[in-house]
C-alpha cells in the first residue's frame, strides 16, 4: 500500500490514549511521527508489571520515533522548536493550559510555522467551568450520559474499553486529514481542538434526541433492545449465551417455525406483533429462554442458520483470541514480538506494514542531528 502521508511529519506530545491514538493512525499511513517523551519515564502508560509495557501503550504507539526532551530545559526547548519548524502537524493532550504555560501554545506555534496544523486535545474543551477538570475516560462516560444508557436495569455500567478516549482520538485523526486536504488547497495550516466530552456527546445523539423528542431517555436493558422483542441473550444448555436479533415479523415467523419449532406461536395472544411483544417482554423472553435452555451450542447454531436468524454468541475475551474472523498483525516492541488485532480498513492493493514500537528516546540522537539548528 502506498504510504500516502510519507512526506508528512507529525510531532506528538501525547500521553495515555487519545493523542497517541491519533498519532498512530497517521503513522500507519506513512507519516513520520516523532513522539516527544519525558526523559527517563516517557509516556506514563509505558509502565507495567515486571518492566513490560502496558497493553495500552503497545496498542497505540507503533510506527513512531521517540525523542526524550525536557522542555523546561532551554536546550531541549530549542530542539523542540526546531522540530516544530519542520513539522506539518503538532498533537498534544497535556493537562489544560500546560502547553501554553511552557510557551508551546498552538497559536504561537502556528505563528512561527503558518503551514502547521495544531491539535489540542482536552477533556471538556478550552472554556467554561469544566475546562480545568480532570477527564479520564470513565469520568467522561459518566458525565456524557453514556453510563446511564449502558448496563442492566438494576444500575448504570461502563463500556468495557476506553471508548471516550478512542472516539476522541479518531476524531482528531479525521480532523488532521481534513486539515491536510484544506492546506493542499489554501496553503495554510489550521488550529483544531477536540475534547473527550464532545467526541462522546456526538456518539450520544440518538439517546439525546430520543430524550428531547419523547421526554425520556432509552432504558437500560442489558443485553436486550429497548424497542424490539425478541432481541436479547438467552442461555444455552452449557451455560453460554446466544444473542438473537429479530427485526421484523417475517423473521419472527422464521424464528418460531425453524428455531422454536412452534410455527403457530405468532398467533398466540401477547406474541402477535413487535409492539405487543415489547409490552409482554417478560413472557416472550421466558418462553424463548426455556427452549434455548435445552439446546447445545451446536443445536442452537444449526436451528438459527436454518431459519436465517441474525445471531451471535456472547463471547469471552478468550473466545476473541481464537475467533475465526480475527485478523492479526505482528509488531516488534522492546519486549519482543506482539500479535495485535489488525486495523479494520482493508486495502485492495495490500496491507499496511506495521512499524515497531520505540524504546524511550530510542531515536533522540538521530532526530537531534536531523534538526540541528
Amino acid at each position: 500500500m502506498t504510504k500516502i502521508l510519507k512526506d508528512i511529519r507529525v510531532i506528538e506530545m501525547g500521553t495515555y490514549i487519545t493523542g497517541p491514538a491519533a498519532g498512530m493512525h497517521l503513522a500507519d499511513l506513512g507519516a513520520d511521527v516523532i513522539k516527544v517523551e519525558r526523559p527517563g519515564t516517557g509516556d506514563p502508560f509505558r509502565a507495567f508489571k515486571g518492566g513490560l509495557y502496558s497493553p495500552h501503550y503497545q496498542t497505540y504507539n507503533r510506527n513512531k520515533r521517540s525523542i526524550a526532551l525536557d522542555t523546561k530545559n532551554p536546550e531541549d526547548l530549542e530542539v523542540f522548536r526546531e522540530l516544530i519548524k519542520g513539522a506539518d502537524v503538532f498533537i498534544q493532550n497535556l493537562a489544560p493550559g500546560a502547553a501554553a504555560r511552557a510557551g508551546l501554545g498552538s497559536a504561537s506555534l502556528r505563528a512561527s510555522n503558518p503551514r502547521l496544523i495544531t491539535v489540542d486535545i482536552s477533556g471538556y474543551g478550552e472554556e467554561g467551568e469544566y475546562a480545568k477538570m480532570k477527564a479520564y475516560d470513565l469520568l467522561v462516560q459518566a458525565e456524557s450520559g453514556l453510563c446511564a444508557v449502558t448496563g442492566h436495569p438494576a444500575g448504570p455500567g461502563r463500556v468495557g474499553v476506553s471508548v471516550c478516549d478512542i472516539a476522541c482520538g479518531m476524531a482528531a485523526y479525521g480532523g488532521v486529514l481534513e486539515a491536510l486536504i484544506q492546506r493542499g488547497i489554501t496553503g495554510k495550516g489550521a488550529g483544531l481542538a477536540v475534547s473527550l466530552f464532545d467526541g462522546m456527546a456526538d456518539w450520544m445523539n440518538v439517546p439525546l434526541l430520543t430524550y428531547e423528542g419523547a421526554g425520556r431517555a432509552p432504558a437500560r436493558v442489558g443485553l436486550a433492545h429497548p424497542s424490539i422483542s425478541p432481541y436479547g441473550a438467552f442461555a444455552l444448555a452449557d451455560g453460554s449465551l446466544v444473542l438473537i436479533s429479530i427485526q421484523n415479523e417475517r423473521e419472527w415467523a422464521n424464528l418460531c417455525a425453524h428455531v422454536l419449532l412452534e410455527p403457530e406461536l405468532p398467533k398466540r395472544p401477547g406474541f402477535e406483533t413487535n409492539v405487543i411483544r415489547v409490552k409482554n417482554r417478560a413472557e416472550v423472553d421466558g418462553h424463548i429462554g426455556a427452549i434455548f435452555a435445552a439446546l447445545s451450542r451446536d443445536e442452537a447454531r444449526a436451528r438459527l442458520d436454518r431459519g436465517a436468524i441474525a445471531y451471535g454468541f456472547v463471547n469471552e475475551v478468550a473466545d476473541l483470541a481464537r475467533h475465526p474472523a480475527l485478523r492479526r498483525i505482528e509488531v516488534e516492541t522492546p519486549n519482543g514480538t506482539m500479535r495485535y488485532a489488525a486495523p479494520p480498513v482493508r486495502w485492495a492493493d495490500g496491507a499496511r506494514e506495521p512499524g515497531r514500537i520505540p524504546a524511550i528516546g530510542e531515536h533522540s540522537a538521530r532526530i537531534r542531528d536531523e534538526f540541528a539548528a
